[in-house]
């Protein structure tokens, strides 16, 4: 296992930020931590790279403790923040030079990584412009090639692609699967759901600092709601008996807007339309981990009688 927690709590004065919290990532496993601001996802990264301290528990990183081997854990992985650590009057060769001394690698190995990572990330093209003058993608895809100068066998990403464009977006999801396809276990926060499915094995959802689910993308998706969602507008008032004669289907509500969940929503539009001939159809989709995420942590799941 590269990464364990075992009943790790962290508690700043009053408030717990993360309650005991156990997790585990398997070796070359996408691991995703999801939740809402304030969930305590970040705390919980900070405590497995050795920032901060747990008030409880134990966390094992390579099968070392991290409060005993934090130098040793921290030159095996990788970190990018949630904001750049970025030097700005430098170029990018001469920031990735930079932190290759910082990690005391030889100069030859410094140049040959550098090298094979403006290239892993295109870089190339802006290897020697300011950081200062870089657009926002371009420095994320440098903050990332910074984690890498290492040679990490675990990879940190704090919310990496956070106010990116949808290109550079996927283009750093591609980075993501070569890593992973290499052997390199990766360990992320993301406030996109579809960022989620499409790059982590396994996820845990947390919530006012605890965990409240986890498993596979497809297995919360199955376990927490159903397959199919059908999203239909009505009155408000109307929601309740309609959700009384569907007899159990469970639903999401938001305003006029209702959704619900089940294996075939083909079959449940028509019963809605029984009950409801005025229900305009808004879609018929497979349920996404953005509705489950809805469902743990921002919206009542509700079950008609």
């Amino acid at each position: 296992m590269v990464v364990r927690c075992e009943q790790v709590s962290k508690r700043f004065g009053a408030k717990l930020a993360v309650d005991a919290l156990d997790l585990a990532v398997e070796k070359g496993q996408c691991f995703g931590l999801l939740g809402p601001n304030g969930a305590g996802k970040t705390t919980a990264l900070k405590m497995i790279y050795g920032v901060t301290e747990p008030s409880a528990g134990r966390i094992l990183v390579f099968d070392l403790d991290i409060t005993t081997h934090t130098r040793e854990i921290r030159a095996r992985l990788g970190v990018t923040l949630q904001e750049n650590a970025l030097i700005e009057v430098l170029s990018p060769v001469e920031n990735l030079r930079v932190f290759g001394r910082y990690h005391l690698l030889p100069a030859d190995v410094i140049e040959q990584r550098i090298a094979g990572l403006l290239d892993f990330l295109d870089l190339r093209s802006h290897a020697n412009v300011p950081v200062k003058a870089l657009s926002g993608g371009f420095q994320r895809r440098l903050a990332i090639a910074l984690s890498l100068m290492n040679g990490p066998e675990l990879l940190i990403l704090d919310e990496p692609t956070t106010g990116l464009d949808p290109a550079v977006r996927l283009a750093l999801w591609n980075r993501v699967r070569e890593l992973r396809r290499a052997g390199t276990t990766v360990l992320l926060t993301t406030h996109y759901m579809e960022e989620a499915e499409r790059l982590c094995d396994a996820l845990l959802v947390m919530d006012q600092g605890k965990a409240v689910a986890r498993g596979a993308p497809s297995e919360l998706i199955r376990d927490v709601l159903a397959p199919e969602t059908l999203e239909v507008e009505l009155p408000a008032g109307r929601h309740a008996a309609v959700l009384e004669r569907l007899n159990g289907v469970r639903a999401l509500r938001s305003g006029a807007h209702l959704m619900l969940y089940a294996k075939d929503a083909t079959a449940l539009l028509d019963a809605v339309r029984r009950t409801e001939p005025e229900a305009h159809l808004v879609a018929v989709r497979p349920t996404n981990l953005e509705d489950v995420f809805l469902a743990l942590t921002g919206t009542k799941l509700e079950a008609g009688a």
